[in-house]
């Protein structure tokens, strides 16, 4: 007897046979899944955008511990009474991420901003890190050129 491989399992519904009869992802406590993000510098602050999509905006928690900043949210599943789900594959449950930041920011003046599913944390240059014009001291270029010329 030969054995086939199916990777579409039997629907549970025969208006949607392109969804399986078992969920693709089980609602059941899982591991934190890890946000995506895109983080850079934008002349004098770094951004980092984190996607959060369907994301209620009481539950993001930004925390900063030294030089750790932590974003932490919660997706949690809509409750239809009286429905039968036929597939549910947008994950839910905690999303975190951890970004270490450098000595060069000013972690006093952090914000974040929550819109169209993504959170924007805006993290300023210190002022000790941006750069800046050193003034050289001595005597002045005419002075240097006429005492070379002699």
């Amino acid at each position: 007897m030969a054995l086939a491989y199916t990777p579409v399992r039997p629907s549970a519904h025969p208006a949607f046979p392109q969804f399986p009869a078992r969920p693709a992802f089980p609602a059941q406590a899982r591991t934190p899944r890890l946000a995506a993000v895109d983080v850079y510098r934008a002349d004098d602050v770094y951004t980092v955008s984190v996607d959060l999509p369907g994301v209620d905006a009481n539950s993001i928690d930004v925390d900063l511990n030294g030089r750790a900043l932590t974003i932490r949210a919660s997706r949690t599943a809509p409750e239809i009474e009286g429905a039968t789900w036929l597939s549910r594959e947008r994950s839910t449950g905690a999303i975190v991420r951890r970004l270490t930041l450098g000595e060069g920011v000013d972690t006093e003046n952090i914000s974040a901003d929550y819109a169209n599913g993504v959170l924007t944390v805006s993290i300023p240059v210190a002022e000790s890190a941006k750069p800046r014009k050193v003034a050289v001291s001595g005597a002045p270029a005419a002075e240097v050129v006429a005492s070379a010329a002699e």
